[in-house]
């Protein structure tokens, strides 16, 4: 049976419109997505400073301060949260049922996943641009054109850490366990990264810490914005986002298959 384009366009509509409800409801998760990123830009850059006597990062003594370096390393950790919260809202979906219900229609399953993905995406682009506000409020100096470059990034970018929100669902089975994946994948994957630190700095210090942050899929999307948001080319980064957004997502789509799922011997959709 085939089905029309407007009933794609329905159903893709119906799951934006109750991302949107459930954002606009959960008002505490839009203060921690705008309060989280500013508390580090304020307390955590004074700190450096106040550490280490400088307010500016080699190599880029012309134009950037340590504020605005790590900028874009807050906008990848406002996208990577929201990538866990949606990774814990389907979760808490399935305990509850309604993802069942979902992925038991007649559209194909990666067009719900996909969907899915779109509205958590949007989600995030709302939280970032409210962030970049903010932290222009509280003097930070960010180039307009900029962040008008940054949108597509920003989809690049957020679709990829939400896609990899889906991989770890898919793993979680009680939302208890939420819990401890923040602590043993969420933060160590921010902190080996180049959002807080330069990777030649990183490789000063160690070696194996530089290779393991030259690997993290996160080092690569911060990087992908932080040189977008400065009206520069990162091909490298944009290769490396968009090829582990086609990883995540084509593993979301299996641990989902109910022939070959992960979760499917556990009660799971």
């Amino acid at each position: 049976m085939s089905i029309s384009p407007a009933v794609y366009a329905r159903c893709l509509w119906g799951i934006l419109w109750r991302e949107g409800l459930r954002f606009v409801h959960q008002r505490e998760r839009f203060v921690a997505a705008l309060v989280r990123p500013l508390v580090w830009l304020v307390v955590f850059a004074a700190g450096f400073r106040a550490a280490l006597g400088v307010s500016i990062i080699p190599p880029y003594e012309t134009y950037i301060t340590y504020e605005t370096y790590i900028v874009p390393g807050l906008v990848g950790m406002v996208q990577l949260f929201n990538g866990m919260q949606t990774s814990l809202s389907l979760v808490y979906d399935r305990e509850v049922g309604s993802m069942r219900v979902l992925l038991t229609s007649p559209l194909p399953r990666w067009f719900l996943l996909v969907s899915k993905l779109i509205g958590g995406c949007a989600v995030s682009v709302l939280q970032v641009y409210v962030f970049l506000v903010s932290a222009w409020l509280f003097g930070v100096d960010l180039p307009l054109a900029g962040c008008i470059a940054l949108l597509p990034v920003l989809l690049i970018t957020g679709t990829m850490l939400g896609a990899f929100g889906l991989v770890l669902s898919s793993t979680i089975h009680q939302l208890e366990n939420f819990a401890g994946v923040m602590n043993f994948v969420i933060f160590p994957m921010f902190f080996l990264s180049s959002a807080l630190y330069p990777l030649w700095k990183i490789q000063e210090s160690s070696v194996l810490l530089y290779r393991i942050c030259s690997y993290n899929p996160f080092t690569h999307a911060v990087e992908l914005i932080r040189f977008t948001l400065y009206m520069e080319w990162n091909g490298a980064a944009l290769a490396w986002t968009v090829g582990t957004l086609a990883i995540f997502l084509v593993i979301a789509i299996v641990a989902y298959d109910p022939k070959r799922s992960m979760i499917r011997s556990r009660g799971g959709v």
